[in-house]
């Protein structure tokens, strides 16, 4: 008889609910997150089980990689997409667990990408690199402010991250801890540059190679590291049937619940890749600026709408592009995207 696994899983146990084809409980346990006692414990039901379910919570890599190296079948359930039973007056971990393996027998659980393990140490060091960025700008804003409320003056943060000569030292002296204060702010924020150097150097060495990565970058808008970002976070683009899977996954497609032609609320918006939301976003932004064709697109949207509707619609147009440049390795055409 096959079996159905899964595992509620949270950062320092996990709660494994085994069912059989009848929906009858087979094992239920509180495990600790260790490797050898996990796979003791399925070593009984190995030539039965037909899946084993791994939410996709903060921390699934090890345990995912730990079932697939043993030659499980893992499912990796997508959160936002898995609807409880509403009539339910109780729940708990040994519920939710047996409740993805009902899922998992029936055919009908919400997946999602287990990402190839050998490539995700660089996406996600593509992501340590956004981090930084994010830090260093919190630094800048800051330093700018201080600057303004001491001085009088503004500078802009191209001349704050200027590594060859400080520009931040000269506004501040006279006043000991001022100085202190833009000292400490502007050596942090040239570290922080030179981290996040290395980092883009070390991931456009390892991947420039990719056919996709140059393709990506004949897109109005997008350079090395909107690029990078776009690929790696894609991941296979086959793994998107239609383009409007991946648009959606992008965050760039409308939200909304209608029934009779009216409005009954919206949908998930934050339901897809926030990294890929960024990059479009971005792109869109470069594109509007700096592309004749864009811009006159953008124009025409915004004057029949508003401007944060041209955005999210350029946005949108960047993400079907994209889908069809990684699935047939093309240039980019603006005449196909903005006729």
């Amino acid at each position: 008889m096959e079996l159905y696994g899964a595992f509620d899983l949270h950062s320092n146990n996990n709660y494994l609910g085994i069912i059989d084809s009848n929906d009858n409980r087979i094992y239920r346990k509180k495990l600790p997150n260790d490797p050898q006692t996990i796979l003791t414990v399925l070593e009984p039901y190995k030539e039965n089980l037909a899946g084993l379910v791994v939410e996709s919570t903060f921390n699934w890599y090890w345990l995912v990689d730990l079932l697939m190296d043993h030659d499980y079948s893992v499912h990796l359930a997508n959160p936002s997409a898995v609807k409880k039973y509403e009539g339910l007056k109780y729940s708990d971990d040994n519920h939710d667990a047996f409740w993805l393996s009902h899922l998992l027998r029936l055919g009908i659980l919400p997946e999602g990408y287990i990402y190839p393990k050998n490539e995700r140490p660089i996406r996600d060091l593509l992501r340590k690199r956004s981090h930084l960025v994010k830090l260093r700008t919190s630094l800048i804003l800051s330093l700018q402010g201080i600057i303004s409320r001491n001085c009088g003056v503004k500078i802009n943060a191209k001349q704050i991250k200027a590594v060859k000569e400080n520009n931040v030292s000269p506004l501040l002296v006279g006043d000991e801890d001022l100085e202190l204060s833009g000292s400490v702010s502007k050596e942090t924020i040239d570290f922080l540059s030179r981290k996040i150097r290395i980092i883009e150097n070390s991931v456009k060495k390892k991947v420039k190679s990719k056919k996709s990565f140059k393709c990506l970058q004949t897109i109005s808008g997008v350079g090395d590291i909107l690029s990078l970002t776009i690929m790696l976070e894609t991941g296979t683009i086959s793994r998107f049937p239609k383009v409007g899977d991946y648009v959606s996954y992008c965050r760039k497609a409308p939200t909304g619940w209608t029934s009779n032609g009216k409005s009954k609320g919206k949908g998930n918006k934050k339901n897809g890749n926030r990294y890929l939301a960024w990059a479009f976003s971005e792109a869109a932004e470069f594109a509007r600026r700096f592309d004749e064709n864009a811009r006159a697109w953008y124009n025409r949207k915004s004057a029949k709408k508003n401007f944060m509707v041209a955005h999210s619609a350029l946005s949108s147009k960047l993400a079907r592009a994209a889908y069809y440049i990684m699935k047939n390795n093309v240039a980019f055409d603006p005449g196909k995207l903005f006729s």
